[in-house]
């Protein structure tokens, strides 16, 4: 069967071909993407024709919000096989949240001058390694991103789907000193394979390794890294015959074995489009690995289109409509919040909080009365009871830590003063 044949196929009857497609189709036919339907950006979408050093022989593509600030975060969203950047640009949902919570995107791109389907490399070694080929190409874009809009480097992501996503596991594993987190869409572990011919065992099949044996694939990609390691989400769809369901538990696996946590989730929750969440936990109680199982999905990206707070994407051929995928991502990493502005260095007494701890003046005040308010960490910091650094969200008042800036972590917030609020999870006054 030719690879037309098998593309043309793949768009009438999804499920049934993809059950029987060799392994090697995400490696050489992959994703299929219709164009999607143009979003309302304050920007656009540009092609930077120099940015250093491209061994990968990849082509450049950005997008910043009008009015970028400096300090502000940096992604780096990868497509998948047949897909272009104005693919990913137009349907991800990454542009959308860009305007909505301030931040740069880069869109790499590949050509079918390095893959006949246009795949990132994401199973050749002399491709996907550090220093080496496109993902060499890739940290080159970041540089010349994080230089031109003045990036924050401490909050520089990597995302992709499918052949994008195996490549973004490479990349987070190549370089944990440039990328904070990444997000991993029906893709594949670190280094699974090292060759084409071997990609479609790692597609289709359990490679029975233990949680240290795929660690290592990550230590061994820089071997002189010690940590701390990029936090990690995993999307996949419980329904995909392309990149089988096996590949997110070999990423749990790898990358909490990277973190040296358990494998056995810390808490787990339930999220629209019948998505499981769960979340292991790093040694302070942060999230360090988040799995998000999809049930009844398919191969492709989740999305979600709509207007509300937590929608995001256009649908389309692997664009599948179940939860907003990428403003969950952005929300695990820390980057939904009130974003670079003139708090952080407000907040960098926070370890000074001892200092308004002895003022009980407000107690004598009769005529104010303390109240509670639970509610997440985003919660907390879109109603104004808190404020969020670098991602991490603090009490206003007392600059008391909550922890990541999410809607997975609650606390209960007692305003004991005008303005000033402490953490009373353990019980409020009656």
């Amino acid at each position: 069967m030719s690879a037309l044949t098998v593309m043309t196929s793949a768009l009438r009857r999804q499920r049934s071909l993809l059950a029987t497609v060799s392994a090697a189709a995400l490696a050489v036919v992959g994703l299929i993407a219709l164009p999607g339907a143009a979003t309302a950006n304050s920007g656009s979408l540009t092609q930077v024709s120099s940015f250093g050093s491209n061994p990968g022989n990849l082509a450049m593509y950005e997008y910043a919000p009008a009015g970028l600030a400096s300090g502000a975060p940096l992604v780096v969203a990868l497509h998948g096989c047949t897909q272009t950047a104005t693919d990913y640009y137009d349907d991800s949902g990454w542009a959308q949240l860009a305007d909505t919570f301030g931040f740069a995107v880069v869109f790499p791109q590949t050509s079918s001058a390095n893959n006949a389907l246009s795949c990132f490399s994401w199973f050749d070694s002399t491709k996907d390694t550090r220093g080496n080929g496109e993902a060499a190409s890739v940290k080159a874009m970041v540089d010349h991103a994080v230089a031109q809009y003045h990036s924050d480097t401490e909050r520089v992501f990597v995302t992709g789907l499918s052949a994008g996503a195996g490549m973004t596991a490479d990349l987070l594993a190549d370089y944990p000193d440039v990328f904070a987190g990444g997000s991993v869409d029906s893709g594949l572990p670190a280094q699974c394979a090292t060759s084409q011919s071997a990609a479609s065992g790692c597609q289709q099949n359990n490679q029975n390794l233990t949680p240290a044996q795929w660690g290592d694939k990550v230590r061994n990609s820089d071997p002189g890294w010690t940590g701390p390691w990029p936090r990690v989400a995993i999307w996949q769809g419980t329904a995909d015959y392309t990149v089988y369901p096996v590949n997110a538990t070999e990423l749990r696996d790898q990358w909490t074995n990277a973190w040296g946590v358990s494998q056995t989730a810390s808490s787990t929750r339930s999220l629209t489009g019948g998505t499981t969440e769960s979340v292991y936990d790093d040694a302070s109680g942060n999230p360090a690995v988040e799995l998000y199982s999809i049930s009844g999905m398919g191969h492709g990206l989740a999305v979600d289109p709509g207007s509300g707070s937590t929608q995001c994407g256009q649908t389309g051929a692997y664009f599948l409509s179940y939860i907003c995928s990428s403003y969950y991502t952005a929300q695990f990493w820390g980057i939904t919040g009130s974003g670079p502005s003139a708090s952080p260095t407000a907040s960098s007494s926070a370890s000074a909080s001892p200092t308004p701890t002895p003022t009980p003046t407000p107690t004598p005040t009769a005529t104010y009365t303390p109240s509670c308010s639970p509610g997440s960490n985003y919660a907390q910091v879109t109603a104004g009871r808190a404020h969020d650094v670098g991602g991490i969200a603090y009490a206003d008042g007392s600059n008391a830590s909550l922890g990541l800036d999410n809607v997975f972590y609650s606390h209960t917030l007692e305003e004991t003063a005008p303005g000033y609020y402490v953490i009373a999870d353990s019980g409020c006054p009656a």
